[in-house]
């Protein structure tokens, strides 16, 4: 597990040029401190490099949901960053058109009432249940593929 993909026109503005992107992301992942010790960011042509020691395998999640939900990110790196195992169990999905945190929840881990799991499990990219985006990565802890 080292790269990451995102969709490079959707997410949050944080930058306006290459020169300040590393800076404004490492700042956007300090605010929500995601628990990554040493944390360095690094920001070239649309792909962010993180590096330092991840708390936890959720650490180094959030941390790539983060980067990633970035307009102009393409790309997140993490294979720098010390990190626990991931979890087998984790999902990530790309929110489409028509989404909805039920809807997700419903198709993922078979209830759709287990929406507000999502949104704590997300709470670094979502910050209402009720704005999810297309084309936004989130991570679905527990989630089954779809048959």
């Amino acid at each position: 597990m080292g790269l990451f993909d995102f969709a490079k026109d959707m997410g949050k503005k944080l930058f306006d040029s290459e020169d300040d992107a590393s800076g404004k992301i490492k700042e956007a992942l300090e605010s929500d401190n995601p628990g990554i010790e040493g944390l360095d960011v690094s920001y070239e042509g649309g792909k962010v490099v993180l590096t330092g020691k991840a708390a936890s395998a959720e650490a180094m999640e959030k941390a790539v949901l983060i980067a990633g939900n970035v307009e102009g990110v393409t790309d997140v790196d993490v294979s720098g960053l010390e990190s626990p195992a991931a979890a087998a169990d984790v999902v990530y999905y790309t929110v489409q058109s028509g989404d909805s945190l039920s809807k997700i929840a419903k198709s993922y881990l078979g209830d759709a009432m287990a929406y507000p799991a999502l949104f704590e499990a997300n709470r670094e990219v979502i910050k209402d249940a009720d704005l999810i985006y297309p084309g936004q990565k989130i991570r679905i802890p527990g989630g089954k593929a779809p048959a």
